[in-house]
């Protein structure tokens, strides 16, 4: 990969004006930047089976657009994206986050939020997404710390974290995770990618070096001159101001760090590391020719690595937090433009026409060198777990989303009417294997999928991989949920849905769709301690659809 971030670095942060009016995104021409390739970090130091990293969290000034005016992000380096950590499997990295922010933030901070009350605005802890860590290195949310440590939340515990990299090679994460605020620090531009490889992967001949590119994909809303737009309140608004909101969803798509922009690419085969880190939105992805006939994706990987075999996909769905490993084959568009899309649908469900572009692909006449790459048929073992036939047989825990009111009298969304900070009900041993069944309610069956109350969540519990069973129907009128929390009944089942084609492999996020039932098998392993889990929607998870998650030691009674 190559250093290309578009962003340059300062040392203070840029002025930051919330008085200027939104950009209307039909003023905004599409497909004038070149895509950014993320840059890769060099540690600091390195050995045979060790590397050790300093990442600086820091103002930055940005530029979105060819025609927008530089503007503040917060970024780690001072970029944004961040930049790339490459490893191979069991080699151990180490990581010191300092944070050089300021104190006060740039968008608007609720201070009625768990976290947020009585503390400085802008606090940060980095979590990576997706990796098989101890829970002291897993980015907790209590674990935040401000600029030059100096205030820390009540889990803090290190300033250097310890990633063993002990996993298959995959496409993992980084970003902020501290308790009430990382809806604004992610969205100021606190993420990054971390890839880890392994002897396998690079066997497998797969598109290498700068053919293959991460792509980080958010929807975001800006303001006349450039900078970023976010909304301080609520419509109608509530009666706390500043206020959280329910969802939001911005109006442009930006990919790597750029508004609708292209990347020129041989007629060869890439691979592309797709990331949906939008902060609320879901999309639907797909590829359109010259003569809009839809192209197909060769998906090699999930959330968790490798799939068994090289699937052909013509559109997949990709909610917030989830990646899709794919390979684009565009040997035989020399000359052309092939244009990633998304099935975009505005509030009262029709489509969004002008959001539907995310970037283009622009392929050359000629390759630089011979295309030696493959698309292999096999590429992993993959066992799936079957819950009859294991003995002992999975526990079985069953939650549903719910929605309650706050101190404020606002909505907002929680797991089975609970907190962050009531008391952990998830308290999985050691090495055992459960099943877990999210059941969604707020359903309205004459509504799209995406269109409130219609709303999917993005569960994302910490540590663990899991596999997607099933989805199932049930009636949201004949619907008994304490029953059905407490012993499984109280429901009335109706048809069966497999997983979605793009979703059958290791998983660490998982759609939980209105109207249905979601049932994923967990295994739980490696480590014990206190981590997390919830809806990777940022303003749900800040407004407290969180819940503790504690592995415990097995208890041989």
């Amino acid at each position: 990969m190559i250093e290309n971030s578009g962003t340059s670095v300062t040392n203070n942060c840029p002025e930051y004006n919330a008085n200027v009016p939104v950009k209307l995104p039909g003023t905004i021409e599409k497909f004038v930047d070149e895509l950014p390739i993320p840059q890769v970090l060099n540690p600091v130091s390195q050995g045979n089976d060790s590397a050790y990293y300093e990442v600086e969290m820091k103002c930055g000034s940005h530029k979105f657009h060819r025609d927008f005016n530089e503007t503040i992000i917060y970024g780690y380096n001072g970029i944004y994206p961040g930049p790339t950590i490459e490893t191979m499997r069991g080699q151990t990295v180490n990581v010191k986050w300092i944070n050089h922010l300021p104190l006060d933030h740039f968008l608007p901070v609720d201070k009625t939020l768990p976290g947020a009350m009585n503390n400085p605005e802008v606090r940060t802890v980095v979590h990576l997404h997706g990796a098989n860590v101890a829970p002291d290195s897993d980015g907790h949310p209590e674990a935040w710390f401000t600029r030059n440590f100096a205030d820390v939340g009540p889990k803090y515990s290190r300033q250097v974290f310890e990633y063993p990299n002990d996993q298959q090679a995959t496409t993992l994460w980084y970003h902020d995770h501290a308790l009430g605020v990382t809806r604004l620090n992610l969205y100021a531009g606190l993420a990054g990618f971390y890839l880890i490889h392994d002897e396998h992967e690079l066997s497998l001949d797969l598109p290498k070096g700068k053919y293959d590119i991460p792509l980080m994909i958010q929807d975001k809303t800006f303001r006349a001159d450039g900078s970023l737009f976010y909304p301080a309140n609520t419509v109608p608004p509530a009666s706390v101001h500043p206020s959280v909101v329910r969802a939001f969803i911005g109006n442009t798509m930006v990919v790597n760090g750029k508004v609708w922009p292209y990347l020129n690419v041989e007629p060869r085969k890439y691979r592309f590391r797709m990331l949906n880190a939008s902060n609320t939105n879901g999309f639907t992805f797909y590829l359109l020719d010259e003569n809009n006939k839809r192209q197909p994706f060769l998906q090699i990987g999930t959330d968790g690595g490798m799939i068994r075999k090289t699937k052909r996909l013509i559109e997949f769905p990709l909610d917030p937090a989830e990646r899709l490993d794919v390979i684009i084959d565009f040997s035989k568009f020399a000359g052309q433009t092939i244009t990633l899309r998304t099935e975009e649908l505005n509030l009262q469900g029709f489509p969004e026409t002008f959001k539907e572009d995310v970037m283009e692909f622009r392929v050359g006449l000629e390759v630089e060198c011979e295309d030696e790459s493959k698309i292999p048929i096999k590429l992993r073992h993959f066992e799936k777990l079957k819950p009859k036939k294991m003995d002992p047989k999975p526990k079985t825990r069953r939650f549903v989303m719910t929605e309650d009111q706050d101190a404020q009298s606002r909505l907002m969304l929680t797991i089975n009417h609970l907190m962050f900070h009531d008391p952990a009900t998830e308290t999985p041993e050691i090495d055992s294997v459960e099943i877990w069944e999210f059941a969604s309610p707020i359903f309205n069956p004459n509504s799209p999928l995406g269109i409130p109350p219609n709303i999917t969540h993005p569960i994302h519990p910490h540590l663990v991989q899991f596999q997607i069973l099933e989805r199932q129907d049930f009636d949201i009128n004949d619907f008994n949920e304490q029953e059905w929390i407490n012993n499984g009944k109280g429901i009335k089942l109706g048809k069966k849905h497999p997983p979605d084609p793009s979703e059958i492999g290791w998983k660490d996020t998982v759609r939980v769709e209105p109207g249905k039932v979601t049932r994923i098998i967990v295994p739980f392993k490696n480590y014990t301690g206190e981590y997390v889990w919830h809806c990777h929607i940022l303003e749900h998870e800040d407004h407290d659809m969180m819940r503790p998650l504690i592995i415990t030691e097995k208890n041989c009674d």
